[in-house]
């Protein structure tokens, strides 16, 4: 018993810990939603991917909205955990079971997806690609959103341009006079005036709007951005993968021990099981001996023959009748016993003298 309530301890910890790591992937899922310029940023991981850049949202979206999901089927598998260390059925540890299989298994994928083949996802930080997405798509009318991550990775990281500043005299937004024609990078990459505020990118300020759009080096060096901005989406975006990584292991982690505790009711169900099979018979037996031996003084009582020891001798009053056999017929039990009781009983009663028990040698002088 104490080692059934061991198990279902561990069982119930285990269950916890699952429930408040549910809890913990719902806030974060919520805080990453609520978080606008990291989810605006991570459109810049798949620009090079035409299928996640036709997305309506960008790739850390549904990213942090997987983890609220996922956080969510957390606690459902972890109240079922509850419910089946209560009831401690084959039945809901088994469906416990699978379901944190099922999320290990979808965990592990997404994990080692991520990290060994990220092109699978769309994600690509290749230094050709980018600048290449940058040329097509910053300032273009339909790119807003990737126009407005840009000018945030400038802003933020302080840097112009995927390789350099020169990466806007060839793009789409200069050659097509999106831009100001004579400004030869957006405002985004000069040093602003403005920011410390929350959406400097949005609405740049620079300190110095001429020096910055300078053609001369000498003039522009001090007031542009001049490093490049692909280093930083890198160093940022393992920042990301590093913090997701370390969540999922924590998880993990919580998961096998899950699944370990588990097994251990399991095993602790089946050992229960068995001691209670193991006293069946021994409390099934009692009655059934009882039963037999009252059938067998019935059989006796009403068997027709009564059986005598052996080599014993019958005699009345220490007189020898002759040797006794090992079975009396009722017959001659009648002869020998209740025949004379009923004469001897008549005799008395015919000479008026009073009843007394016929003792052997009484009946015996009766009989002779």
């Amino acid at each position: 018993m104490g080692c059934c309530f061991n198990y279902k301890f561990v069982l119930n910890l285990c269950n916890f810990l699952f429930l408040i790591c549910g809890l913990l992937l719902i806030v974060s899922g919520l805080y990453i939603l609520s978080d606008n310029k990291r989810i605006l940023l991570s459109r810049l991981l798949a620009a090079s991917s035409d299928r996640l850049s036709s997305l309506p949202q960008p790739l850390l979206f549904y990213i942090a909205l997987g983890v609220a999901i996922a956080g969510f089927v957390a606690i459902l598998a972890a109240v079922v955990g509850f419910w089946a260390s209560c009831l401690h059925t084959y039945c809901f540890l088994t469906i416990y079971f699978l379901s944190v299989v099922v999320l290990l298994l979808t965990e592990s994928v997404l994990c080692l997806a991520i990290t060994l083949w990220p092109h699978c996802l769309g994600i690509s930080l290749d230094e050709s690609q980018m600048v290449r997405s940058l040329q097509s798509n910053y300032g273009v009318p339909g790119q807003e959103q990737f126009t407005n991550a840009m000018d945030l990775a400038q802003t933020q990281f302080g840097c112009c341009g995927m390789r350099s500043s020169l990466d806007y005299d060839t793009s789409l937004w200069r050659l097509q006079g999106y831009g100001q024609r004579n400004w030869p990078v957006p405002l985004s990459c000069c040093v602003l005036g403005n920011a410390g505020q929350p959406m400097a990118f949005l609405d740049p300020k620079p300190a110095n709007e001429s020096m910055c759009q300078s053609l001369e080096r000498l003039s522009y060096e001090r007031e542009r951005n001049t490093e490049s901005c692909l280093p930083h989406l890198d160093n940022w975006y393992r920042e990301q993968y590093g913090v997701f990584l370390g969540a999922s292991l924590v998880l993990a982690l919580v998961e096998f021990c899950v699944l370990l505790a588990i097994i251990m009711s399991c095993t602790g169900l089946a050992s229960k099981r068995a001691r209670r099979s193991k006293k069946r018979p021994t409390q099934e037996g009692r009655p059934q001996k009882a039963t037999k031996s009252r059938q067998t003084l019935i059989e006796n009582i009403y068997e027709p023959e009564v059986e005598l020891r052996e080599n014993s001798s019958h005699s009345i009053d220490g007189i020898y009748l002759g040797p006794a056999s090992r079975h009396v017929s009722s017959e001659d039990f009648k002869d020998l016993y209740i025949k004379p009781r009923d004469l001897y009983r008549q005799h008395h009663l015919g000479t008026g003298k009073p009843i007394s028990v016929a003792g052997p040698t009484q009946m015996r002088n009766y009989l002779v």
